[in-house]
This record gives structure tokens, C-alpha cells and sequence, in this order.
């Protein structure tokens, strides 16, 4: 089987993978499209540094075998993470919080970065009829998006920042146009804040900087969506006091910065990662949120995809484009 494998310190193209064989309770999946997300290449730096097998996961694929003979044959996109099933959190519906859990492409589950892949049949949604899969391909980080009003009460009216000009921080500021919010997109590159046109108002690096002093120009919800360290420190001079900093970003490393204006101004930081997935393909199907392309490389040329500068980069698995849709 063909494949890009990570070994612990580097990346590989191979085509001497083993095919993966289905556990109980899991489907054998066909992959079509896969998506390169930042957190790909954040464990080609080290994010993940006990993980080794086969990469990635964002997919869509077909179903040849399954737990659920039902599933066999739909299209489908899937879930990173596969708890025990039988610890606190998996029995509270916090799966992705399961102590034990397997993430796909990450921690100890073979990813999507190959032409198979087995994964949990309750992981998997059905792609909606008519919905393109190059559009579906975007529901796991659209879901990721859609997590910030699940975790989050905003009413319309409330003062938003998103910081970062990349796909994280386009999709969390698509999700949030859909409410109203009254939305300011922060970044670094020019040509790049220029997509997020009618989202809302953009400012660069210095324009974010010129609202620390005026506590009129911060915000109430400051989303850090930049993928990088200083996206925090930013965050932290734009939130408004008693305010809320929701962290999108997955990064290796660590970030210095001063613990104590978070406690003295009150300031909420809450975590935020994978999401629904249900709303995510309903959007898409329902052309509630328009996203850029995806650019598509063969799995041989992995790092072009990974080094690719598109709104989003991904892998056209199957030979023939276009043979399922």
C-alpha cells in the first residue's frame, strides 16, 4: 500500500505499507481526498514526538467493509479520535477527552495519508448526496470551527477578534459571520487578509497593537487561530477585561507569557479543538459557508503539499479525479 509514513523524526513516501486490517467494531476505508492540516506539519517539528505510521487525518473516502454492513459503500468523512468506550469521559459523550484514546495520524492510529485506512464505524458520518467531496474534505476543520459557539454563548452583538489570516482562522470567521458578530480579522499578510473581505474589518499587526491602549477598540471574545506562539501574547493585549481568549491553535513548543494579567484582568482562556460534524456537513451542503479550493498533490509529491502556500493543501488518493464524485 502507498503511504507517507512518519517514523518518529521524518516523513516518507512508501509503497511497501502494510494494508490495514479492520479491529472489531471498525470499517475498512477507501481514500479518496486527504487534507494536509498545520497540525501535520506541527508533528513533522516535534508535536507528536512518540507517534510513528502513517500520517493525516482529514479524509473522505468510500466504505468497502464494515462492523455495520449498512455502511458499506457510502461516502464518508470521519473523527480523529477513538476513546476506550468505558472511562468517565467516554461515558459522558467527552470521547475526545478519553485518557486512552487512539488519534488518527497522531497517537497510536495509523491516518488517512494512504490509500487505506481502518477507523471506528461510530466515527463516521455519510458525505450528504450532491455535496462535492473536494467540499466535504473541509468538514473535520470546518467542525473544529463550529466548536467555538458550541463551547461558547456569543450573543450577535458581541465585539469578536480572530487572530491569524491562514484556513484555521478563515473558518472560524466564516462560522462566526453566520451569527452577525460584529468581527475583526488580524493578520500578517496582506494578500492573505484580503480573502476574509466581507467578513468584517481586517486589521494588520499594527493596527492590533494601536487598540491596546484603548479599551473602546479591544474585544469581548478574541479567537487565536494564528498557529503560532505569539498568536497568545497578541490575544492577551486585545481581549477586554473579564473577557474570553479561545485557543485554536495546535503548536510544538511552549509559549512565555505573563500569567498574571490573566488573573488580575479576569480573563477566561478556553481550550478548543475538535467539533461537530454533523452542522459542519450540513453548512457545506447547504452552500452556507464558501471556502476557497483545495490544491491537490499525488501522495509521492507529499512535501510539495506541505509546503504548498494555497488556502488548503491535500492528496488526490485515486488514480482517476472525479470516479466517485
Amino acid at each position: 500500500m502507498k503511504g507517507i509514513y512518519f517514523d518518529g523524526r521524518t516523513a516518507a513516501y512508501r509503497e511497501d505499507l502494510p494494508m490495514p486490517v479492520p479491529g472489531e467494531g471498525e470499517s475498512l476505508i477507501r481514500i479518496l481526498y486527504a487534507g494536509v492540516c498545520n497540525t501535520d506539519r506541527e508533528v513533522l517539528r516535534g508535536y507528536r514526538p512518540n507517534f510513528q505510521g502513517v500520517m493525516g487525518h482529514e479524509f473522505v473516502g468510500l466504505v468497502e467493509a464494515s462492523s455495520d454492513p449498512s455502511w458499506v459503500g457510502r461516502r464518508v468523512v470521519g473523527e480523529l479520535n477513538a476513546g476506550c468506550g468505558h472511562c468517565i469521559y467516554c461515558r459522558t459523550g467527552r470521547e475526545k477527552h478519553c485518557p486512552e484514546r487512539k488519534v488518527i495520524g497522531m497517537d497510536g492510529k495509523d491516518g488517512c495519508f494512504a490509500e487505506y485506512m481502518a477507523l471506528a464505524t461510530h466515527l463516521l458520518h455519510e458525505v450528504p448526496p450532491g455535496l462535492p467531496l473536494k467540499e466535504a474534505l473541509l468538514a473535520e476543520p470546518l467542525a473544529a470551527a463550529l466548536e467555538i459557539p458550541k463551547q461558547l454563548h456569543m450573543d450577535p452583538d458581541t465585539r469578536v477578534a480572530v487572530i491569524g489570516d491562514g484556513r484555521l482562522a478563515y473558518l472560524a470567521a466564516s462560522v462566526l459571520g453566520l451569527y452577525g458578530m460584529d468581527l475583526t480579522v488580524v493578520g500578517k499578510h496582506p494578500e492573505k487578509l484580503a480573502q476574509f473581505a466581507g467578513m468584517g474589518k481586517t486589521w494588520d499587526l499594527a493596527q492590533a497593537r494601536q487598540a491596546f491602549a484603548s479599551p473602546d477598540d479591544t474585544f469581548e471574545v478574541v479567537v487565536e487561530a494564528s498557529g503560532s506562539p505569539s498568536g497568545l501574547e497578541l490575544a492577551s493585549g486585545l481581549v477586554r477585561r473579564q473577557g474570553t481568549i479561545v485557543l485554536k491553535s495546535t503548536y510544538a513548543g511552549s509559549v512565555d507569557v505573563d500569567m498574571s494579567r490573566f488573573v488580575v484582568n479576569e480573563i477566561t482562556i478556553k481550550g478548543s479543538r475538535c467539533g461537530p460534524f454533523g452542522p459542519a456537513l450540513r453548512l457545506l451542503g447547504r452552500g452556507l459557508v464558501k471556502l476557497p479550493p483545495v490544491e491537490f498533490f499525488g501522495l509521492k509529491d507529499w512535501e510539495g503539499a506541505f509546503c504548498s502556500g494555497a488556502f488548503k493543501a491535500g492528496f488526490l488518493v485515486q488514480e482517476r479525479e472525479g470516479q466517485y464524485g
